[in-house]
């Protein structure tokens, strides 16, 4: 039978949700969705795009680095957008987060997120150790 624990984080902004950061099962991470909410719960760039990429990555650094793990130890993404026009920034953003081996990834338009002003959300699996 698999450890499992869950990812715990100080402040916690998605603790109003009852939702966990994340759970480390084994020496794999499961990272809930991260988006644009930062440590205070406060939405960031509910306007810009790029700083909505930019806020999701730091969190999922966040979750990672508290699951110990870190970003290049990501397998999967999930990235779920609002609009796919954004889907090439998307790439850039895969280019500028991560580097090959790239990881493994799916990428859905969904109608919404879970508040409106978010325009992407990403979850992601990671493994521990080396």
């Amino acid at each position: 039978m698999f450890d499992k624990r869950v990812i715990t984080l100080d402040p916690d902004p998605l603790a109003p949700y009852a939702i966990s950061p994340g759970w480390r099962v084994g020496d794999l991470l499961f990272l809930s969705g991260q988006a644009a909410i930062d440590e205070s719960g406060t939405i960031v760039g509910p306007d810009d795009f790029d700083k909505q990429v930019a806020q999701t990555f730091a969190n999922i650094d966040r979750v990672l680095a508290a699951g110990g793990s870190s970003r290049e130890q990501i397998v999967k993404v999930t990235i779920y957008l609002t609009d796919m026009a954004n889907f090439p920034k998307i790439v850039e953003a895969r280019q500028t987060y991560f580097t090959e081996p790239w990881p493994a990834d799916t990428i859905v338009e969904v109608r919404s997120l879970a508040l409106p002003e978010l325009m992407v959300e990403i979850d992601v699996i990671a493994t521990v150790g080396t």
